[in-house]
């Protein structure tokens, strides 16, 4: 990990010490090796641009080192160069952090900014979630339940998520004594079967819930 750490965090030193190599290959030695490094090097940069750090923050966020985390995520100095599917998950994890530190607005426009990059439509639905749980917070339910649509159609990577998207807008269709459609969605997340405690433990509240509504 020290190893690789070093590889990710030095590219640009290493990229100008591996062309400072080739260069005096290819004067002393002979060009047909001095392309070896030069290659290497260029490699190097493209990677320093297109990819950043990104590659080292799953095991930041495996450890629970949210700190670590958001320390790496400010080492990207370019953004807008990185490669489309990492650019959007670099701008999903800092609305994730965004979020948490309450800053919604922020959160909003760094998921839109994901949302251009012209993502796979599985992070445009985690986008979408994240989106409608944003409005829902600011009190804008019209547009929670239109993200939150909008995230299931899409769709979502995993059982949990999509759950979680349909809990949410069964609980907005019922608040706005839409029982019928309440109910269809409420079974849509049951019928997920979600893992996540917190997801199993929303369910069953809003089997209780569900179960006094008549019809």
């Amino acid at each position: 990990m020290n190893f690789r750490r070093i590889l990710v965090f030095y590219r640009l030193p290493i990229a100008i010490g591996l062309i400072a190599l080739g260069f005096f290959l290819g004067f002393k030695v002979t060009w047909w090796v001095a392309w070896i490094p030069f290659l290497v090097a260029v490699l190097m940069i493209i990677a320093y641009f297109m990819v950043g750090p990104m590659t080292l923050i799953q095991g930041y966020i495996e450890s629970g080192d949210m700190d670590g985390a958001q320390a790496l995520l400010k080492k990207v100095k370019f953004p807008n160069l990185l490669y489309k599917p990492i650019r959007s998950s670099y701008y999903m994890l800092q609305a994730n952090f965004s979020t948490m530190g309450d800053d919604l607005d922020k959160a909003e426009a760094q998921l839109r900014k994901g949302l251009e990059t012209g993502t796979e439509k599985d992070f445009e639905g985690t986008a979408y979630l994240q989106l409608g749980a944003i409005a829902q917070k600011k009190g804008n339910s019209k547009e929670a339940l239109e993200n939150y649509r909008k995230a299931v159609q899409l769709g979502l990577p995993d059982k949990n998520h999509a759950a979680s998207a349909y809990l949410q807008l069964s609980q907005i269709y019922i608040q706005r004594r839409d029982y019928r459609n309440g109910k269809i969605y409420f079974n849509k997340a049951k019928a997920c079967k979600p893992t996540e405690q917190q997801l199993v433990d929303g369910i069953k509240e809003m089997s209780k819930y569900i179960a006094r509504i008549p019809g």
